[in-house]
């Protein structure tokens, strides 16, 4: 194995900025809780205010809109509501084909009030459903949730352009902003989003922390936790504050780099690409031809499974993924890329590289060593295998 390793597995985590480290030791340290009336709370208090308000920069939004969660899903699932809905009584929830399982499987809504979209064959989603399917569905009843970046693929969607659909007929629009959050600046009203999620590990900050944008209006009824009245009587229960304080400071980072990190990670994820495609020609680039994330390349190598390129990888120094790290670690074959029509001997092959703000030149030139190896030994293998 390679003495120094390179970690190609952002989208899944983060490894935590230095920033966000220092910011949760310093609140650790000072201990306190957000709902003390003394010094010590009050400092607490601060610093969740603190994280709140640079959370509030990043989205373009008011502090008041933002509501701390344990992360991505949780943000996600209290979004997911009928009780957000102007006619709640007949709501129906619409999701695309290739959303994150937290979507797929965490919403509030019957199941039989729930219908997938589907996607093109290069990811996005297929808007022409999408505008029937609102327009015949009852007025202020529908609900439509989208990822806009996805997590797999890296396929930017076109969220702009269904907000505008879901409005027209008085429904509700959430966007889940996990992976697009720290790599492309946005805001709130760009997105059209009447709710979003974000979550602080895809951006260097901590695992177990995230947010809900909610935008003006929208008030949270439904608790999913019952005790005391933090987060605005939203959440129960003492907050994270070293999670939070260090989500600010990740947060902080991220907004100043934009939007330049956005070009370096745009390049050095083309690098990588050319890399691919130069010592394995015959590569595909899953959603080549349409908008992606900067960091993002989705790729199968034909006639190589992913479990063995993982495992040659590894042992090459590169830390890769086959796909969504949420399901066990096992790699099975991705809804995402069954939803885009890929055939499942292609899909088998699927493996993910993803940059972030640690990433390096460095780790584009170990890639491709590491790729060299491969072609010379594991492809030939795995092929004659076949």
């Amino acid at each position: 194995m390679s003495a120094e390793r390179v970690y190609l597995d952002h989208n899944a985590t983060a490894p935590v900025r230095p920033a966000a480290v220092e910011a949760m030791a310093v609140a650790l340290k000072a201990g306190g809780n957000p709902s003390s009336i003394h010094a010590e709370g009050r400092a607490a208090r601060g610093r969740t205010e603190a994280a709140r308000e640079a959370l509030a920069a990043l989205a373009d939004v008011r502090t008041s809109e933002v509501f701390f969660t344990s992360g991505g899903t949780e943000a996600n699932a209290l979004a997911l509501s009928p009780a957000f809905l102007p006619n709640p009584h007949q709501g129906i929830l619409l999701v695309s084909a290739v959303e994150h399982v937290c979507v797929l499987e965490g919403h509030r809504f019957p199941k039989d009030r729930v219908e997938i979209v589907p996607v093109r064959p290069d990811g996005l989603l297929d808007l022409d459903y999408l505008a029937t399917r609102i327009a015949t569905a009852p007025e202020g009843a529908v609900m439509v949730a989208l990822q806009w970046a996805n997590n797999e693929t890296g396929v930017i969607q076109p969220v702009a352009a269904v907000a505008e659909m879901v409005h027209a007929r008085k429904g509700r629009f959430h966007v889940d902003a996990v992976q697009g959050a720290g790599k492309i600046a946005f805001t709130r009203q760009a997105l059209g989003a009447d709710s979003l999620a974000l979550s602080a590990h895809k951006l260097g900050g901590p695992q177990g922390v995230g947010a809900l944008i909610l935008g003006p209006g929208l008030v949270i009824d439904h608790k999913m936790l019952i005790g005391g009245g933090q987060e605005r009587g939203t959440r129960a229960g003492t907050e994270n504050v070293p999670g939070i304080a260090g989500f600010g400071a990740a947060l902080r980072e991220a907004l100043a780099a934009l939007p330049a990190e956005t070009a370096r990670l745009s390049a050095l994820r083309d690098a990588c690409a050319a890399t691919l495609l130069e010592h394995v020609p015959g590569a595909v680039i899953f959603g080549a031809g349409v908008e992606r994330l900067p960091n993002t390349v989705c790729f199968a190598i034909p006639g190589l499974k992913a479990e063995t390129a993982l495992m040659a990888f590894d042992l090459g120094g590169v830390a890769l993924s086959s796909g969504s790290a949420c399901s066990s670690g096992k790699v099975k074959r991705s809804h995402v890329l069954a939803a885009m029509g890929v055939p499942d001997e292609l899909a088998a092959c699927a493996l993910r590289l993803s940059l972030g703000w640690s990433s390096t030149e460095k780790d584009v030139i170990q890639f491709g060593s590491a790729l060299e190896k491969i072609r010379n030994n594991t492809i030939k293998k795995d092929t004659r295998a076949a």
